[in-house]
Parts: structure tokens; C-alpha cells; sequence
């Protein structure tokens, strides 16, 4: 299968705070790839040096065999992003902020459509600023979308949605996963992970601890779920009691 995105030996640090260090990642075409940490684990400063919004200190990155750093206006066209914490001006309006987005692509997908998958067709009008937690988050995901992207990173997808729609968001990405879209997420809800994940890696203190398949983590731990699996690699469980 060919591979989308290459990272190797992957290190940044911050004064002497190593943030990232020596992190490999291997993803192919049509694969779904969950980052998963604790917060301050690494997971954002990893996302911003694949993306190339960030230098990496050391290491190598490629997508779509790419140079992220170098090449951005070639990927520009080919990669969707949408941050958890996207911050838009609040005084316009979602088709308003969709049709900005879609002027910046040459073969945008139809926004409208989008907007209809996603629940938001009545909210077309409405200020970015009226929209509920959960609908805002919807419509970053349409942001992320409009692109027509080969690959899709996704920050935290379906935090603030309920269980309804969250289910609609992962069959949204079974979707885009058949069509041969890679997906690069971070998620807390080891549901999601289960339901989405081909691969996943789990990162503390910017150290890749375990990198496989879910099967594979709760495998070569004592546990028989993946939330508990998931603490005992990170000991949150052990520091949340310490507490």
C-alpha cells in the first residue's frame, strides 16, 4: 500500500524541554491513525511538525511524499485540518465562512452538500458565534472537508457532540475512509479509537510508548479493554489517584 505520511526520528524541544523525541510514524493510504496522550503529552507540537506549521529540531517528515516544510503550497490543495480549538471571526456567518474557505481551492467539494451530511443545513445563515459547542464543532469538520483533501487531520473530532452524533461523524469517516482518504486523529474517547482506529499510537512526555493495532496495545497489556489498556501505559490511573 502506499504511504501518505512518513515521519522519522521525529524530535523538538522547547529550551530544555524535550516535547518531541525520536518519534516514528508510518500511515498509508486509506488508514485511520489515532495519536492518543494525555494532555502535555506531544500530541499538538507532533500534528504542527508533520503539518510543517512547526520546525522540527531533527528527524524527517513526508506526506504524499512531500517536504511539508518546503513544499506547503503543493500539499496546500491535497490536506484538510481541523484543530479543536479553531478560532474564526465571530461576526460572520457559516455559508459566509464556507464560501471564503472554498474560494482558497481549485476543486473544492460542495459545501452545501457538506453542510446537509452534517446536520447544519438550517444554520446556514446563523453567526458562527450562535452556533452550540457541538455544532461548531460539526462545522469545522465541514472546514476540513471542503478541500477535497487526500488526507484529513482531525484534533479531538467529536468533543461536545452527543452520542447520536458523534456515531454520524464516525460513519461520515468510514465514508471517507473507503474512498481512500488517510485520517490522522486525536481523540480521548477510546470508543472512538476502537471504532475508528487501524493504528494507534500512544505518546508520554513526548515518547512513543506503544505504537500497533488497538487488539495489539490491549494484547501486550494486562487489561482487556482498551481505557483501561490506555492508563496502564500512561499510569494516569496511578497519578489521578495521587491526586
Amino acid at each position: 500500500m502506499e504511504t501518505t505520511i512518513e515521519v522519522k526520528k521525529l524530535c523538538k524541544s522547547y529550551v530544555h524541554i524535550k516535547a518531541v523525541e525520536n518519534v516514528n510514524i508510518s500511515i498509508c493510504r486509506g488508514e485511520v491513525f489515532g495519536l492518543l496522550g494525555a494532555n502535555g503529552a506531544g500530541k499538538s507540537t507532533t500534528i504542527e511538525c508533520i503539518l510543517g506549521t512547526k520546525k522540527h529540531d531533527s528527524g524527517t517528515v513526508s506526506i504524499l511524499g512531500l517536504n511539508p516544510q518546503k513544499e506547503r503550497e503543493k500539499l496546500f490543495e491535497r490536506v484538510g485540518v481541523q484543530f479543536q480549538e479553531a478560532n474564526y471571526q465571530d461576526k460572520i456567518r457559516v455559508d459566509e465562512l464556507c464560501e471564503v474557505t472554498t474560494s482558497l481551492y481549485k476543486t473544492p467539494l460542495d459545501y452545501g452538500a457538506l453542510l446537509k451530511k452534517f446536520g447544519l443545513s438550517e444554520k446556514r445563515k446563523s453567526l458562527v458565534s450562535e452556533l452550540s459547542g457541538g455544532q461548531r464543532q460539526r462545522l469545522f469538520i465541514v472546514l476540513a472537508l471542503i478541500p477535497n483533501p487526500e488526507i484529513l487531520f482531525l484534533d479531538e473530532l467529536t468533543t461536545g457532540l452527543d452520542a447520536k452524533a458523534r456515531r454520524d461523524v464516525w460513519k461520515s469517516l468510514f465514508e471517507l475512509k473507503d474512498k481512500g482518504i488517510t485520517i490522522l486523529l486525536t481523540s480521548h474517547f477510546m470508543e472512538e479509537v476502537e471504532a475508528l482506529c487501524d493504528k494507534i499510537m500512544i505518546l508520554k512526555k513526548g515518547v512513543s510508548i506503544f505504537y500497533g493495532t488497538v487488539l495489539e496495545a490491549i494484547a501486550n497489556s494486562p487489561c482487556e479493554k482498551l481505557e483501561d489498556a490506555y492508563l496502564w501505559y500512561t499510569d494516569e490511573e496511578v497519578n489521578n489517584e495521587s491526586i
